[in-house]
């Protein structure tokens, strides 16, 4: 997990990567495109130039670390809202549940940098310095931009608006929110699978080369040789990345 100053506020929607992260996805990106270029034109030179492309996966890559992080937030939030409603249920107000809450993901969680934790301490403190629990969670919310959360928020300030019995209000909430997100997580394992199938078959084409490098060789030489060939290299590596695309697409299903 990727370490944050304690007082820094996350925006949940936004990565920006470090120095370290920025050069290793660099580097990455670079002798990937350098090995696939390499598969497809047998030519060090062409391989090189053609690799500077990948100086550009940091920025593809976010996409990724942003979906990843909320992943893991979302998960962390389903274990704070059972132990808020555990908390509720042993008779105590919403505020001394979050700060019990935050006890208890610091038993759960050795890592104090925890994205939860470091909101329920945020939280917790706002509570302390006589903010309303409304104004702390609305905060988080919109910053985390997850359905469930803002969910979460939002009843959580209707029933503290409204009066009522609020305790019973939010624990009824806090099981339909963390039922959901249990549902989603075996979606999202389903979907996992469909994933990884689809980055297997995207792999047949360049081991496909390989092996016929390995058990024919000379067989492709007519396609590094010469003109024609280099353009139905150059197609079949252009298909290649549009095809890796589109099933990158039809797999990335939002759940």
């Amino acid at each position: 997990m990727r370490k944050h100053n304690s007082n820094e506020l996350i925006l949940y929607d936004e990565y920006e990567m470090n120095i370290k992260e920025r050069v290793i996805y660099s580097l990455v990106g670079v002798i990937g495109v350098f090995i696939l270029c390499i598969l497809f034109y047998n030519n060090h030179l062409i391989a090189g130039i053609i690799s500077f492309v990948g100086l550009l996966y940091p920025r593809y890559k976010e996409k990724d670390l942003i979906k990843k992080r909320k992943q893991e937030l979302i998960i962390q939030f389903k274990e704070a809202i059972y132990a808020l409603s555990s908390s509720l249920a042993a008779g105590k107000s919403i505020e001394s549940g979050f700060r019990a809450v935050l006890n208890d993901l610091k038993l759960l969680y050795a890592d104090n940098d925890t994205y939860i934790i470091r909101e329920f301490e945020y939280i917790v403190r706002k509570i302390e310095m006589n903010e309303t629990i409304e104004e702390a969670i609305s905060d988080f919310a919109n910053r985390a931009k997850i359905d469930d959360i803002s969910n979460f928020s939002d009843v959580l300030i209707t029933a503290k608006r409204t009066g009522g019995n609020i305790i019973s209000i939010i624990r009824y909430t806090s099981n339909i929110i963390c039922e959901k997100i249990e549902i989603k997580n075996e979606i999202e394992v389903s979907v996992a699978n469909k994933q990884f199938e689809q980055k297997v078959l995207s792999l047949l084409v360049p081991l496909i080369i390989i092996y016929l490098q390995i058990s024919s060789p000379g067989y492709l030489d007519v396609m590094y040789s010469t003109i024609g060939g280099r353009i139905l290299m150059t197609i079949g590596l252009v298909l290649f990345v549009i095809s890796y695309k589109i099933g990158k697409k039809i797999t990335d299903i939002e759940v």
